[in-house]
Order: C-alpha cells, then sequence, then structure tokens
C-alpha cells in the first residue's frame, strides 16, 4: 500500500518551499508526497536555487504512486501577491492558511493519510490582521477539536506541553486539574494509538524551580499538579512527578518514561531543541488527523540561498508515515 501525506510549504518568503524541494530530489518508497502550495512559486525558487524538478499538478482520482525523484506533485494554491524569498508581506497571509485549509480537508476526506507542515511565520499573519498563535491552535479549531498536545520528539526523548503559546505570566493561571488531566490523557491515548507504546510512562514536570520546593517556592505542585496525578494514578496511569524540571532530563528519567510533559513551552522546548535540533519533529496530539512539522522556523535569511537544512522535513515525513502505518494496523 502506497500511503499519501501532504505537504503544505508553508511561509513563501521562507524556507518552506526550499524544503520541499529538496525533498522531491528523493525517491519516496511507499508514499506520495503533494505538496500544497503556488507551483509557479516552486518553479521560480527551484530557478533560483539551481534544482532541476518537474512539477506535476495532483490528480486526486488517480492511485497514490511512491514519488519518485525529481518530481514535484503539486495541489495548486495561488498566492496573492509576489513573493520575494526573504520579504515578507502580509498580503501572503491568507494563501498560508488557505495551504493548510485545504490540506486538512483532504485528510477528512480521507485524500491523505497524514499531513506534514513547513513553517509560518505567525508575525505576519498577525499583521494582516488575522488573530493566529500557532498551527496547534490553528489546526485544533479547524478541526473543532476540544484539546490537543504540543509535543516534539527525537531520537532521544519526547516532550509533551500543558499549555503552548502563552505569555509566561499567564502560565500558572492556565494550569488547573481539569485541563492538565485532560493533556495527561491525551498523550497517553496518542502514544498508545499512534506510536504502539501499550502502557505509557510519562514524567511529569513541576512549575516552579525545585517544584516548588515543598511550597516554599510556588504552591501550584501542592495545590494543582501533584492531587491530579494521583488521581490519575488511581485510575492506571503511570506517572512520575511533579518533578524538577532541572534535573528530570537526565538519562536515568528518560529511561523510565516514554514521555516528559513540561508545563510550559520554554520549560521543555529548549532542552529537546539542543539534544536534537534539525532532527526533531514538531506533533499535534489529539487531532482527528495525523500531523508533524519541522522543529524550527521560517529563516528568512536562509530562503533562496540554498543552506536550508532539509534534515528535520525528512524526520517529520518519517514520523508521520510511521504514525499513520501504526493507526492503520491498530
Amino acid at each position: 500500500m502506497t500511503l499519501r501525506i501532504a505537504l503544505t510549504a508553508g511561509e513563501p518568503a521562507g524556507i518552506g518551499p526550499d524544503l520541499a524541494l529538496a525533498l522531491a530530489q528523493h525517491p519516496s518508497p511507499g508514499r506520495e508526497v503533494v505538496t500544497i502550495a503556488d507551483p509557479e512559486l516552486l518553479r521560480e525558487r527551484a530557478q533560483q536555487l539551481g534544482l532541476a524538478v518537474d512539477i506535476h499538478e495532483f490528480e486526486p482520482e488517480a492511485a497514490p504512486t511512491p514519488q519518485a525523484a525529481g518530481v514535484l506533485k503539486v495541489l495548486p494554491v495561488a498566492l496573492s501577491s509576489s513573493c520575494t524569498a526573504g520579504s515578507l508581506n502580509p498580503a501572503n497571509a491568507g494563501y498560508v492558511l488557505e495551504t493548510l485549509n485545504r490540506a486538512v480537508s483532504g485528510c477528512q476526506q480521507g485524500l491523505f493519510q497524514a499531513l506534514v507542515t513547513a513553517p509560518v511565520q505567525k508575525s505576519v499573519i498577525n499583521d494582516a490582521g488575522i488573530a493566529f498563535t500557532g498551527h496547534t491552535e490553528y489546526l485544533a479549531e479547524l478541526t473543532a477539536t476540544p484539546r490537543v498536545v504540543m509535543m516534539l520528539a527525537c531520537e532521544q526523548m519526547r516532550v509533551a506541553l500543558a499549555t503552548t503559546h502563552l505569555p509566561l505570566a499567564e502560565v500558572p493561571g492556565a494550569i488547573n486539574r481539569d485541563d492538565l488531566a485532560g493533556v495527561c490523557e491525551v498523550l497517553q491515548r496518542e502514544l498508545q494509538r499512534r506510536f504502539g507504546v501499550k502502557n505509557p510512562r510519562i514524567a511529569v514536570l513541576g512549575l516552579n524551580p525545585h517544584a516548588g520546593e515543598g511550597g516554599h517556592m510556588g504552591r501550584e505542585e501542592i495545590e494543582v499538579i501533584a492531587p491530579t496525578l494521583e488521581q490519575l494514578r488511581q485510575r492506571g496511569m503511570q506517572l512520575l512527578g511533579p518533578l524538577p524540571a532541572d534535573t528530570a532530563f537526565n538519562p536515568k528519567v528518560l529511561q523510565e518514561c516514554d514521555a516528559v510533559l513540561a508545563m510550559y513551552h520554554d520549560q521543555g522546548l529548549p532542552v529537546i531543541k539542543y539534544a536534537g535540533f534539525g532532527q526533531s519533529v514538531n506533533i499535534t496530539l489529539g487531532l482527528p488527523l495525523i500531523r508533524t512539522s519541522v522543529d524550527h522556523g521560517t529563516a528568512l535569511d536562509l530562503a533562496g540561498s540554498g543552506q536550508a537544512d532539509p534534515g528535520s522535513l525528512f524526520y517529520a515525513l518519517q514520523c508521520a508515515t510511521e504514525m499513520a502505518l501504526a493507526e492503520q494496523g491498530s
């Protein structure tokens, strides 16, 4: 069976088109990759990069065929305005979101078995007057999913987040028993369903330094986190913690768990990005579709230069493939 996976090319002025073109230089056995983007943008960027690519318009009615080297199948979405590599244009914000809309619609219709996303530039979408906090939140809203969980994974570890793109001052108020329990439940269910982990073990970090140090550095661990974990343990979940974040990412803890749950964005992600930057993947858990992404941003300074590293995109594609196969086998 040949899987069909959608790839959105992300911010047109960034390295997303470069990465899609780099991916097309290699055969992709067992899967057909369909890039959702403006074909003319891809042709112009390929010329700028000096890459030979044969661009074919995607035919939904045709049976999926494994991607051949040098061939790029494209589901066309037209840019709203001209695009220069490295130069943001708010006029194209709607184009970026439309590529996501088309990808999600295709997944919902069964046309695609998974979605891989290249990076978008949140600031330029907001500059266009569109409220947008990130892929994770947008896809949740688009699919009417009440709770999603952001997780990054590399060879060494998986790190999920209890909260995502929030100002640091708002994080403590966003951590409550119901939401924390819901995040743990989604994380456990997805580890079982899409990663084949029968009895997941999850290490949960505290919010405060030294996990609150018995209440002397904050009471969230005592009043919210620990009682929630105990309640979930009584239901059979295997949860470690709350653990001090400064000592949790050590080999012993990582060997004993299948994922780490951090309380906020910059508590967990710097560690995994240090350990596997360019070789890790961003995964949205809880959606009715499989979505993976690169672990980096739009890198405007590298767009069109030929210097963009496609390693994270290759890993995101491989992870999406493995998740799709696991789901079909479950």
